[in-house]
């Protein structure tokens, strides 16, 4: 029982999780930000969002509530901003001058914020904490100087305050009081207008930038963002005006040359890198965040983003489609009991499995052996030319060096067919084989990604209920409901995925297949990652098959899209593909393929294989070094 003046939320969390705690966060602020791919870190330095990552602050080993309420609270305020924030538009439309561009920037902040807020009381109550905290750490609370209050603080506490009908948090009171009466007097009815264009990014930036002129600070808009805006809003403008941003023509119909292209491309670039690595507060470090995920912001274009253009497919409905993490699909509990179960199904097969695998790691590791560069000027004495001293002694010494041949920076994906055919023995061969290949290539100093793709339902599901609601429209393309899983991420550590893959032997998981789908989903994965080297291995046992898609489309409708997104993988990417099939040719759809007749050799075809491609790539190393000589 709580006694007088104690502080309840200043008790210690007992009996807490941690770890149960940081997968619920995770879920919320994947969730929230509506991206099943985003990763969640925790970690005792500073909290930011940089590129697809969410760095949180670890919890000290007695959490208190308070503790607890500021971690979710800068989760949700980051998840928020991912979800609600278009970079690039408001990087558009950002003021020029430092004090505008600072308050610009808050008050965006609170705008996704609020929408967060007002949907949702327990989020409105994390960030409240979040905010209580941030402004008692930078020591606000007793402030009396306007000179020593921010002013980008404080109207952006006074827009949250409109916004959600919440007052400031009581470390911030103070700051608040200070510039309200200015404010108010200057902009108070654009303050009021806010409101209206909460869920309209560009038409809420206009308001503020309204509110800045009214603050007296036009001059730092910028000429030429005023200009632009009295142009958008000019409706005398000609309809087939576009600007260059949109890749349209001009009006004497001519097309942008190249350096134009070149820089709205930097300039989008740039837009897109400063937006990803800026903080969502003041918690964050950018410049920390920029070291961690350098590679990350300078992703590769997509190499055939014009596929729906060349080949007749199409979707009837991806409202119902998920990508979801294993971890999300049953408990933690349910997780170890299935793989338990899967241990003990292939207690004997394991130590097959193991030593295929020792064997792929030695013959990986053997191609990475040192050599050496014999005759140079300087470096170790190379011994075995002294004699040519002895011999000669106006000859020079010769040294040599010890020369490291690695990989390249090389990253694999394992994307497994979960459909219905699967299930049994090919199923937990496959799981096994998956787990013990991610440990030897982790320990190669290869990352590795394991994926799965089903459908969430028998017969189309929910997308084929819709169909029927809307009439059965005529050649509706692919009529299912889409479920593609996340086993392990190629930057998740082996040891915290394993239990993953024991979703596999759940029973109801396996369903149908749409391969086509799930090979582009796989592919653009990979070309998101900043490795040099990509590979796509695809484990399957026959040709995509989906009985709802098929009942309403041409009988080849599936296996037509699979072969048009093979060829433009094999012909048109970085991505090298390879595939195994399982009792099934899979050699007439791939290059690169091999078939087993049993879910035994599984596990050999897949270390011969990439034993081969690893092969392939230092015989390319070898002659390029000898080159070079």
């Amino acid at each position: 029982m709580a006694k007088p003046g104690d502080n309840v939320r200043d008790r210690p969390v007992k009996g807490g999780d941690a770890d149960a705690f940081k997968r619920a966060v995770t879920v919320c602020v994947r969730a929230l930000a509506g991206d099943g791919e985003l990763e969640v870190a925790f970690s005792k330095e500073r909290p930011g969002m940089a590129a697809e990552r969410v760095r949180l602050p670890e919890l000290p080993k007695k959490p208190t509530l308070d503790d607890v309420a500021i971690t979710r609270g800068l989760g949700d305020s980051m998840a928020l901003r991912r979800a609600r924030h278009d970079p690039r538009l408001h990087v558009k439309l950002a003021p020029e001058g430092p004090q505008a561009r600072a308050i610009f920037d808050a008050v965006e902040q609170a705008r996704v914020e609020a929408i967060g807020a007002r949907a949702m009381v327990g989020v409105a109550d994390n960030i409240g904490h979040m905010l209580e905290d941030r402004y008692a750490r930078a020591n606000l609370a007793g402030v009396t100087d306007r000179a020593d209050a921010p002013l980008e603080e404080a109207i952006s506490l006074l827009v949250r305050e409109r916004l959600t009908g919440r007052p400031a948090p009581k470390s911030g009171e103070q700051l608040v009081e200070l510039w309200r009466g200015w404010i108010e007097d200057k902009a108070g009815a654009d303050l009021d207008g806010l409101l209206g264009s909460l869920d309209d990014q560009q038409a809420f930036a206009r308001l503020v930038r309204d509110m800045l002129v009214s603050m007296e600070m036009a001059e730092e808009l910028g000429e030429d963002q005023q200009d632009q805006d009295q142009e958008e809003d000019d409706p005398d403008q000609p309809q087939g005006e576009e600007n260059s941003e949109d890749g349209g023509e001009d009006d004497q119909g001519a097309e942008p040359s190249q350096s134009e292209e070149a820089d709205s491309s930097d300039d989008d670039q740039e837009a897109g890198e400063s937006e990803a690595e800026a903080s969502t507060d003041d918690y964050a470090d950018d410049e920390d965040l920029d070291a961690e995920t350098a590679g990350e912001t300078r992703r590769q274009d997509n190499p055939f983003s014009n596929f729906t253009k060349e080949f007749d497919y199409k979707v009837f409905t991806a409202e119902f489609d998920e990508m979801v993490g294993a971890e999300e699909l049953c408990d933690e509990e349910e997780l170890d009991r299935l793989r338990a179960f899967l241990d003990k199904q292939l207690a004997n097969l394991q130590g097959i499995v193991g030593r295929l695998a020792n064997r792929l790691q030695r013959r990986l590791m053997a191609q990475q052996n040192r050599s050496w560069d014999f005759d140079l000027e300087e470096g170790v004495l190379d011994s075995a030319r002294l004699v040519r001293v002895v011999i000669d002694p106006m000859q020079p010494l010769s040294f040599k060096w010890e020369r490291d041949t690695q990989f390249r920076d090389t990253v694999v994906t394992l994307l497994i067919d979960n459909s219905g055919s699967m299930r049994g023995r090919p199923i937990t061969v496959a799981a096994t084989c998956a787990d013990i290949l991610a440990r030897t290539l982790e320990r190669c100093g290869v990352s590795v990604e394991i994926l799965g793709f089903t459908t969430r339902a028998w017969k189309g599901g929910q997308s084929r209920e819709k169909w029927l609601k809307e009439g059965k429209p005529a050649n509706p393309g692919r009529l299912n409901d889409l479920r593609h899983i996340v086993y392990k991420s190629a930057d998740a550590p082996w040891r915290r995925s394993r239990r993953n893959l024991g979703l596999m032997m759940r029973e109801g998981l396996l369903k149908e297949n749409i391969d086509g789908e799930a090979l582009l989903w796989a592919h653009n994965r990979l070309i998101a990652r900043p490795e040099q080297r990509k590979i796509l291995m695809m484990i399957s046992d026959g040709a995509p098959v989906d009985d709802s898609t098929l009942s309403v489309n041409p009988g080849n409708y599936l296996e037509r899209h699979l072969r048009g997104v093979i060829d433009l993988i094999e012909t048109r990417s970085p991505v090298e593909l390879l595939a195994i099939g399982i009792g099934h040719d899979v050699t007439r759809y791939y290059r690169r393929a091999v078939t087993i007749v049993d879910a035994e050799e599984l596990a050999g075809a897949m270390t011969e294989q990439l034993a081969a491609l690893f092969g392939e790539e230092t015989r390319r190393e070898s002659r390029r070094v000898a080159g070079r000589r």
